[in-house]
């Protein structure tokens, strides 16, 4: 099993440092180019099967990614991005409501990062998505499969964790870019990033 997972294009939420969170916002003009970009880059990859995020800026990346191909797509809402509660739509830049120690450890520390109000704890991303890959690797149908997998930042370096249990460096950098993708290898029941945030394209974002 070999694993494309990428994280979808820009919105204009994005531009903006806005918590999407799952706010169901969609690409961007730039976010449609790089896709299209991704697509072309992506055109030799074998690919099997799409599994998206259900929110709409997964979905249409992997719309783009996949438009010169019949290939089924199924969703799974484990993969959707981490719920930023009443924070969704406020700007990691200026926002007077978003906690200073949330902005503080979202990203240097976010296993002790407060919960946003009626959010997700990254314990709780780490869960479901840990869920989604044991799924995944267990399912016989799949062992021999390539498969795309288009979901978050947050979501996606949470399902890199539990491909290689790191949660010491959850973030592994940063966020990544987007349409950034990481190929996991998968054999036996053990899984392996063998790349990490690679670009398909070659435009500035």
């Amino acid at each position: 099993m070999r694993l494309y997972i990428i994280r979808h294009g820009e919105t204009s939420w994005n531009t903006r440092k806005r918590l999407q969170g799952q706010r169901d916002i969609m690409l961007n003009e730039n976010g449609v180019k790089l896709a299209e970009e991704t697509a072309k880059g992506m055109k030799d990859v074998d690919i099997d099967l799409v599994i998206s995020s259900p929110l709409i800026r997964a979905k249409e990346t992997a719309g783009i990614l996949m438009s010169q191909r019949e290939l089924p797509m199924i969703t799974d809402r484990r993969l959707t991005e981490m719920s930023f509660g009443q924070w969704e739509g406020e700007s990691m830049i200026d926002s007077t409501v978003i906690s200073p120690e949330f902005r503080k450890k979202f990203l240097t520390d976010p296993m002790h990062c407060v919960c946003p109000p009626g959010g997700e704890t990254f314990e709780k991303v780490l869960a479901r998505t840990a869920d989604f890959y044991r799924w995944l690797i267990s399912n016989k149908a799949y062992e021999n499969a390539n498969i795309l997998i288009s979901t978050h930042g947050a979501a996606g370096r949470c399902l890199l964790a539990a491909v290689d249990g790191e949660r010491d460096n959850l973030w592994r950098g940063g966020v990544p870019r987007n349409c950034a993708v990481s190929i996991v290898e998968v054999e036996n029941g053990v899984g392996k990033i063998v790349e990490l945030d690679k670009l398909y394209y070659h435009l500035e974002v």
